[in-house]
């Protein structure tokens, strides 16, 4: 058994030692299971990607590597809830992205309305559409898990800052295809899929007046043509499957197939009416909805809990638009929807409403966390505010068995810092993916501003 602090860990001589997955005994922790109470002089033991044991003096195995964690804090790995993370053919090598962020059109009436960059989706080239049997923005078919670039940038940047899973979604059709749980580590596609579909992501994009469907009345009834569609096309199926003699075979239909493989779907609603036509919508179309969006469900919590209808909150809050004339007033349900923005998880969370955080885009899990900080701010418990970024995701897309918290024989998917997950000055040490330890590199001190003196400098990033 060897002995290695945390400091010395880091080192590059022991760093090339230590093996990346084996036996890990993490002691003297402060852990944070959230399935359960913290333990402040806890001991996790990791073998061959699991969690083997949690609790208080644990004797350490004697082909294990101790990691004195005193002082440092261990959290379940966090998990973004809806992003496109790993499907970028976009090297960590590459260098970064232009810094964007929060910009791009599509502002309504002073708010920035934004999706996350759309992945790249396989689809035929396809004529202008005409009606509900050209398919017309569909790929239901397509698996996340089958798009997966283990080198997207994305997946190291964000596992440095402490998430171990994110559920990916393709995105950019009005069907855009199954998400996929993933882990964030792995030298092949198929090394990261946790779960291959777990559910159908919906937007309501219209394709113009040009072309079918033309607008979001046109939409909506496109996408309810589908699912009568999907339920002819299964009875078809079955009566066949039954009785194939004498009857003609039905055509086979990818776009079919893939909604029907589909356990639930993700249906877009952020202001208060959209929640309401939507949990009526998926009451319609006869299956399990999650919403995504969010921020006006303050407003909408009496439904949300009749309907047990689980949502999840997007970090990019509605901000004014940056070149917007200041002279214009703005309407009095704008600057209500950008102030309470960030009041609708704590909403939730009183409510008794399941709930998770998702990037939404938000570009660094700096940033992510400053988000998730300003909803504690807002009313948001600490705790909840970490079950929303860990069981709580996995609960809602059916991997919490796996995934989401610290208990005996879970993947070992863990965060190691030295504070609360949240704070500024917090940082992360450690991540435990699939039972692999990386560590993350560290981060610069910020620069001090300069005031007055010589050159005018801008100052440090802000934290």
């Amino acid at each position: 058994m060897l002995l290695l602090a945390p400091l010395a860990l880091a080192t590059p001589h022991l760093h090339a030692q230590a093996p990346s997955k084996g036996t890990w005994v993490l002691q003297d922790a402060r852990v944070v299971p959230v399935s359960g109470p913290a333990l402040e002089h806890g001991t996790v033991i990791v073998r061959d990607g699991l969690i083997e044991a949690v609790g208080a003096n644990l004797p350490a195995p004697k082909d294990g590597w101790v990691i004195d964690c005193k002082g440092l804090t261990i959290y379940p790995g966090l998990i973004d809830g809806l992003s496109n993370w790993g499907l970028t053919n976009t090297p960590a090598t590459a260098a970064p992205a232009a810094a964007g962020g929060r910009g791009g059109g599509g502002g309504r009436g002073g708010i920035v309305v934004t999706a996350p960059t759309p992945a790249p989706v396989a689809q035929q080239p396809q004529t202008q559409s005409r009606g509900p049997e050209d398919r017309p923005s569909t790929a239901s078919w397509i698996k996340a898990a089958d798009q997966l670039f283990p080198n997207d940038r994305s997946i190291e940047a964000n596992r440095n800052g402490g998430f171990t899973s994110a559920v990916t979604f393709p995105t950019g059709s009005i069907f855009s295809g199954q998400g996929s749980v993933i882990n964030l580590a792995g030298e092949r596609a198929g090394d990261m899929v946790l779960a291959d579909a777990v559910g159908q992501h919906i937007s309501l994009r219209t394709a113009g007046f040009r072309s079918y469907p033309g607008s979001l009345m046109g939409t909506i009834a496109y996408i309810r043509q589908l699912y009568l569609d999907a339920d002819r096309y299964k009875l078809g199926k079955s009566i066949y499957e039954k009785h194939p003699q004498g009857l003609q075979r039905p055509a086979y239909d990818r776009a079919l197939e893939g909604v029907l493989a589909s356990p639930r779907i993700l249906l877009p609603a952020t202001r208060n009416v959209e929640v309401e036509r939507m949990i009526t919508f998926a009451k319609e179309l006869k299956v399990n909805a999650i919403l995504y969006g969010g921020h006006e469900a303050w407003r909408s919590i009496d439904v949300l809990k009749q309907a047990g209808t689980p949502v999840l909150v997007s970090l990019r809050y509605p901000e004014k638009v940056a070149d917007s004339d200041p002279t214009l007033d703005e309407a009095e349900r704008i600057l209500e929807l950008r102030d309470k923005a960030p009041t609708a998880a704590g909403a939730l969370a009183k409510g008794g409403i399941k709930f998770a955080f998702y990037s939404d885009g938000v570009a660094t899990p700096r940033e992510i966390k400053a988000a998730v900080k300003k909803a504690i701010d807002a009313g948001l418990d600490p705790a909840a505010a970490l079950r929303a970024l860990t069981l709580s995701p996995a609960e809602i897309f059916g991997v919490s068995d796996r995934i989401g918290s610290i208990e005996k024989g879970k993947i070992a998917n863990l965060v190691i810092a030295d504070g609360d997950l949240f704070a500024t000055s917090t940082k992360v040490k450690y991540v435990f993916v699939d039972g692999g330890r990386y560590e993350p590199p560290v981060e610069d001190a910020p620069a001090r501003p300069n005031f007055g003196g010589r050159g005018g400098g801008r100052g440090g990033p802000v934290q």
